[in-house]
């Protein structure tokens, strides 16, 4: 098993979940994503992208790590790069750190890209420390969230049979319409179990609300 952790440009706080979810991780950073290998206390085995966003002090103190360079007129963004690297590399999962809280439109391409290769079979989470997210597919899957976590599914087509157990809101095989609110701001109540028929979604957490970037 190889899990890697790829740093992208977004938002990142630092918490004891994070420090566990990415123990062990091999890592590569997309452009200013180097910026949160300091945060982390790691240093990235590959730096990848067009390097227009890395700022001066960040390119001298991590002039060693091996680098990838792109022309900024490319067709990939680069966190896209980066994983694609990974997966060069075997990677057999995901850590997208740093995936919430910058460009809306990068962020919403991590997820998409997420939730494709979640359908490829490799397990993906994206993570701000503060937020979490991972793609659902049919099929049930448990979560550890302590109480109180509060949690939306986002649908990403029309989902049919919806089950949630372990949660203040629970439902039983439901229909959700795409664009549907009927899944968003819900909270956890034991143990977090959520099963999906037809459709693909995004369970989006917060684990700690009370951090700040």
């Amino acid at each position: 098993m190889s899990k890697f952790i790829i740093l992208l440009g977004g938002k990142l706080v630092r918490t004891p979940r994070l420090d566990a979810q990415v123990a062990g991780a091999r890592a590569i950073a997309a452009d200013a994503g180097m910026d949160h290998a300091k945060t982390l206390g790691i240093t990235p085995e590959l730096w990848v992208g067009d390097f227009d966003s890395v700022t001066d002090d960040i390119a001298a103190e991590y002039a060693a790590v091996p680098q990838d360079r792109y022309p900024r007129d490319k067709d990939n963004t680069d966190g896209e790069l980066a994983v694609a690297e990974a997966l060069k590399r075997g990677a057999t999962s995901l850590v997208l750190a740093g995936a919430f809280g910058g460009r809306a439109d990068h962020a919403f391409l991590h997820v998409a890209l997420a939730i494709r290769r979640a359908k490829e079979g490799l397990p993906v989470l994206l993570t701000s420390g503060n937020q979490e997210a991972y793609p659902l597919l049919p099929g049930a899957r448990d979560f550890d969230f302590d109480d109180g976590t509060l949690f939306s599914i986002l649908g990403f087509s029309h989902l049919s049979g919806v089950t949630v157990m372990g949660a203040r809101w629970p439902l039983d095989c439901v229909e959700v319409p795409f664009g549907s609110s009927l899944t968003l701001s819900n909270e956890v109540r034991g143990d977090l179990r959520i099963s999906l028929g037809v459709g693909r979604a995004l369970l989006l957490a917060h684990p700690y609300p009370g951090e700040t970037y």
